[in-house]
């Protein structure tokens, strides 16, 4: 992937965790997650870049959600890089709705997104990919249908040369410091200090160092 560059249109897409209490009614809210952390950061490493963040994450939403909305809330945007971080619903919906997303519907809806984007436009990929943490415990049974979307990220990161944010081995290695609730209350909707670690897992994907 390329790094960031001057001019960049930055396009943040997903659920809740991305979503972060944004205001729907500004077309500008980045919310109080890692968008807006990460905003804040390449703002002011690089003032001259005149970069632009948009964020049209939104609370509840899977992949299917995400193609019904692609042409408006993506490719009609014309972005330069785009985020995509989608998943944790399409297995949450299995558990509490029981309306499962299989691996095969998850990945091929989402590789359409990505090749509907690059068929319109020459944009920079980030795939982040979903995580969950043991809490509660219950949690802990999610592994078995979190997991395999977990690899058909990696192998989508992988086939179209996207950076790449592995989210669920860095929440699991922050968790032996801490325990997991730290960084996610309920294993899945990041505290102010999980949203730091995923602005900052980002930033590092793209080539952007701590300092």
């Amino acid at each position: 992937m390329a790094a960031l560059a001057a001019n960049d249109v930055i396009l943040f897409q997903g659920d809740s965790i991305t979503d972060c209490g944004r205001n729907y009614r500004d077309a500008n809210s980045l919310g109080g997650g890692y968008p807006y952390f990460i905003a804040a950061e390449l703002g002011r490493r690089y003032p001259e870049w005149n970069l632009t963040f948009i964020n049209r994450g939104i609370s509840g939403n899977r992949v299917v959600d995400l193609e019904r909305r692609w042409e408006e809330d993506c490719l009609a945007l014309n972005p330069t890089v785009v985020s995509i971080y989608i998943g944790i619903n399409d297995t949450w919906r299995r558990y509490d709705s029981n309306e499962p997303t299989s691996t095969a519907q998850y990945y091929e809806g989402y590789r359409r997104l990505i090749t509907s984007t690059l068929d319109r436009m020459n944009a920079k990929l980030v795939l982040v990919e979903p995580f969950v943490l043991p809490v509660p415990e219950d949690r802990k049974g999610w592994r078995e249908d979190l997991d395999p979307k977990i690899a058909a990220v990696r192998e989508l990161a992988q086939e179209f040369k996207a950076a790449y944010v592995p989210l669920d081995g860095l929440f699991a290695q922050a968790s032996m410091k801490t325990g997991p609730a730290y960084w996610a209350g309920d294993g899945v909707h990041p505290s102010v200090a999980g949203h730091s670690l995923i602005a900052k897992a980002w930033l590092e994907a793209v080539g952007v160092r701590s300092r």
